[in-house]
This record gives C-alpha cells, structure tokens and sequence, in this order.
C-alpha cells in the first residue's frame, strides 16, 4: 500500500518531531499508517504549538486554530485545507466525526496548561491532563482503526502517558515548568504503581479491542519496563535514567507489533 503525498509528509513531520511514535506507527500493519500518521502529525502539531512563542497570546491563538478543527471534524463538513488537517479528515470515517472531533478538542484544550508557569491545581488536574493528552490521543486512533470500547483503550493510554511524563520530567524543570504535583520519591513511586494498575486494568480487558485496533497500542510499548523502574527507584525518574537499552526497546516493540499483545 502506498501512501499519498499528504500522509508522506505527516510521516516526515512524525519523524523529525516524535520518533517514538514514529517507531511505532512503522511497526504497524501496512494498512493502519496513514490513519496513525494523519493522527500523530497532528499531536506534534498541537504538542509544540506552546512552545514555538514566547507569546501566550499567539500560543492561544494556535491552539484556537485546532480547536476549530476538531469543531469541523465534529460537524462532519468541510474541514479547512491545510497539510495534517487534510489528511486527518481523511483518516477519520464520517461516522466517527461526530465522537472524535471532542476527543480532539479536549487534547487541544488540555495543551493550554503547556503555555504557562503555573504547577498543576491538583492530582485530579494532573490525571485529567493525561488523559485528555495521552489518553485522548490512543483513542483518536485507535477509534479511528475500529476499536469501539474506550475503557480499555484510555486505561492503557493513561499507564503510557505516564511513563512518557516521567521521562520528560528533567526536560520540562529545565525549562521552569512544575510537571509533578507531588514530586518526592514515595509519592512517584505510587504514582508509578497506580500507572502499572491502569495497565492491569487494561489488559484484563484485552478481548474488547479488535486485532485490527491494536496498532494504536504500540506507543506504550515500554510503559510496563518504565513503569516498573519507577515503582523500584523513583529518583531515576528525577535523574532522567529511566529507559531500555536499544536492544530491549527494539525487541519488546517487535514482540508487541508481531503478538499484538499489549
């Protein structure tokens, strides 16, 4: 199967931006990657878009523009030419717009937090963030690859954001940001074993997700090893050491593409 000149250039844009899911959506079945690629270019989009100013105005103003994307995608019309928005269209089957398009809208929504310096109002603020980011994000795609039960899906995709947020953890410091609510080791630590009981939680709902979904699944391939590390030492987390060797990462992601076990 080939891909079109627009899903080529979400492909290049996941690339440079998000190797991870890059990986992943590489590791898919042919025939998932154009829905996944249209799905994460517009992440990326989205994900730097608080980023690129110094300006929170000009910040609001882009995540606006997605927004009014996703209002498009929902009422099921035209949606506005433009190199991901495009091809995201396209992903999406017009009987799903009407549910994804406030999927995709909450993920926007949620990035505002992104703009500023203000920590997280509270866990709950912390877990909805997550959820509507991470979450949100898996089940886009893996709705739009035929998956129709969301518990299973956001569970897993609420364990991966996790993971994903811990190792980002050093970065964002860096960068003046407060991206824990709580950020001493024994409350990492719970946090982390929360993370692998959204996992358990998932899993042992694995019959509700259709094979033909399952490639949405294959970012969080390493949430369980990373989740797992920072239950035993939460200061890697701090300390930016959480992760697989190449070798593993690369076997455990084949493992996943090849079993489709999650």
């Amino acid at each position: 199967m080939s891909l079109d000149a627009d899903t080529r250039a979400c492909a290049a844009l996941v690339e440079r931006a998000d190797p991870l899911r890059f990986r992943a959506a590489m590791a898919a079945p042919v025939a998932a990657r154009a829905t996944l690629f249209a799905i994460y270019a517009m992440n990326v989009e989205v994900s730097r878009a608080p980023w690129v100013t110094q300006e929170p105005m000009i910040a609001e103003m882009r995540l606006q523009w997605w927004r009014d994307v996703a209002d498009e995608i929902a009422a099921g019309g035209p949606v506005r030419r433009h190199e991901v928005a495009t091809p995201l269209a396209a992903a999406i089957a017009p009987e799903l717009r009407s549910d994804l398009g406030p999927v995709m809208d909450a993920l926007v929504s949620a990035r505002s937090w992104d703009i500023y310096r203000d920590p997280f109002d509270d866990a709950d603020h912390f877990d909805r963030y997550l959820d509507a980011t991470g979450a949100g994000l898996m089940w886009m795609a893996a709705h739009a690859l035929g998956a129709r039960d969301a518990a299973p899906v956001r569970a897993y995709g609420q364990a991966a954001a996790l993971a994903a947020w811990f190792r980002a953890v050093p970065e964002l410091e860096a960068r003046g940001r407060v991206p824990l609510v709580d950020g001493r080791a024994d409350a990492v630590a719970e946090l982390a074993r929360r993370g692998l009981g959204k996992l358990a939680a998932a899993r042992a709902q694995r019959r509700a997700v259709p094979p033909v979904a399952r490639a949405a699944f294959l970012p969080g391939w390493q949430a369980g090893a990373l989740l797992a590390q920072a239950a035993r030492d939460p200061r890697r987390v701090a300390d930016g050491t959480l992760g697989q060797s190449g070798a593993r990462a690369n076997l455990s992601l084949g493992w996943q593409a090849a079993t489709g076990r999650w």
